[in-house]
C-alpha cells in the first residue's frame, strides 16, 4: 500500500461518511427504516468482502465476545438513529455537527468510566466544542426543529462515543471485518420490527439504502482499515475530521441548505478541535483500533 494510494482511500472514507446525512435525507422511510436496510445491506458487503479475502466472520466466537458483539451492535443501532431522526428533523449540517461532538464525549467517559488521566488539553478540547456547539444551536428552544436536530445529533455523538470505547477496550484481538458484519447483523436483528415500513419502500429508497449499505459502511470500513497500512494514525483522523465539511458542502450544494455565518463559525470551530484533538492523540500514543472504530 503506497501512501498516495492509502490517502486517497481515507478521502473516499470521508467523502462516503460526509454523505450519510444527504442520503438519509432522500430516503423517504422514517430513522428505524433507514438504519434496519442500512445494516441490512451492510452485512451482504461484509459478507462478500470478508469471502473474498478468506476472514473469518463466522468463525467460533467466545461467549463473551458475543456479549460484547451484541452490546456494540446495540449502541450502533441507537447511533444510526439517533443520527437519522435528527436529519430528519433539523437537517443535514446542524445533525452532522452535533454528532461531530463525540471526541468530546469520548474524553469525558475515558475521565468518567475508564478514570484514565486527563490533560489540560483535552479539557481545552471539550470546552472549543461545547463553545462550537453553542454557536451551531439556532435557538435555545427545543420547541425549534433546527434545536431538536441538533439534540439528535448530540445524543447520536454520545451512542458513538460509548460504541468507540467499547471496541477499543473489547474487541482489539478480534477481525474489524468480522467486528463489523455481526455488529451490523445485531442491528439488522434490533430493528426488525421496522421492517414493516420498509415494504413500502420505493425503488429510489431501496437504490440510497443499499449506497448506504455497500460503499457508505461495509465498503469504507474495508478502505478504511486497509488505508491504515500505508498512513500515520494521526494523518487517518485529520483527513475523516473532514466528514462535516463534506456533508454540509452537500446539502448546502444540493438541497440550498445554508449554513449561518454562526453556524459555519461553531462548526468550523468544532472541526479545528476535532483536528488537533486527533492529532495530538494520535501522535503521542497512536491507537489504530480506536480509529477504526470511529468509522462511521
Amino acid at each position: 500500500m503506497s501512501h498516495g494510494r492509502a490517502l486517497l482511500y481515507v478521502h473516499v472514507v470521508a467523502l462516503c461518511f460526509g454523505i450519510v446525512g444527504v442520503i438519509g435525507h432522500l430516503i423517504t422511510a422514517d430513522a428505524s427504516a433507514i438504519t434496519l436496510g442500512r445494516a441490512l445491506c451492510a452485512v451482504l458487503t461484509l459478507i462478500c468482502v470478508g469471502r473474498l479475502q478468506r476472514r473469518p466472520l463466522l468463525g467460533v466466537l467466545t461467549p463473551a465476545q458475543l456479549f460484547v458483539l451484541i452490546i456494540t451492535g446495540c449502541l450502533l443501532a441507537a447511533h444510526w438513529v439517533t443520527f437519522f431522526q435528527g436529519v430528519k428533523t433539523g437537517g443535514i449540517a446542524v445533525a452532522t455537527l452535533g454528532f461531530a461532538s463525540f471526541p468530546a464525549f469520548t474524553i469525558l467517559l475515558e475521565a468518567v468510566l475508564l478514570r484514565e488521566h486527563t490533560r489540560k488539553a483535552e479539557w481545552l478540547t471539550v470546552a472549543l466544542v461545547t463553545l462550537g456547539l453553542i454557536l451551531v444551536t439556532p435557538a435555545f428552544d427545543f420547541a425549534n426543529q433546527g434545536t431538536e436536530g441538533l439534540g439528535w445529533g448530540v445524543l447520536s455523538g454520545l451512542c458513538f462515543a460509548l460504541l468507540a470505547l467499547c471496541n477499543r477496550r473489547s474487541t482489539v484481538r478480534m477481525d474489524p471485518i468480522q467486528v463489523a458484519c455481526w455488529q451490523n447483523v445485531v442491528v439488522s436483528l434490533v430493528m426488525l420490527p421496522a421492517a414493516s415500513q420498509l415494504a413500502g419502500a420505493t425503488a429510489w429508497d431501496w437504490f440510497w439504502l443499499a449506497m448506504l449499505g455497500v460503499f457508505c459502511t461495509g465498503l469504507a470500513h474495508y478502505l478504511f482499515i486497509s488505508s491504515l497500512v500505508g498512513l500515520k494514525a494521526s494523518t487517518a483522523g485529520t483527513v475523516i475530521a473532514l466528514e462535516p465539511v463534506y456533508g454540509i458542502a452537500f446539502a448546502w450544494a444540493l438541497f440550498g441548505q445554508q449554513p449561518t455565518l454562526r453556524m459555519l463559525a461553531g462548526g468550523g470551530i468544532v472541526i479545528a478541535a476535532i483536528v488537533w484533538s486527533g492529532v495530538r492523540r494520535s501522535t503521542a500514543q497512536p491507537r489504530p483500533r480506536e480509529i477504526v472504530s470511529h468509522s462511521k
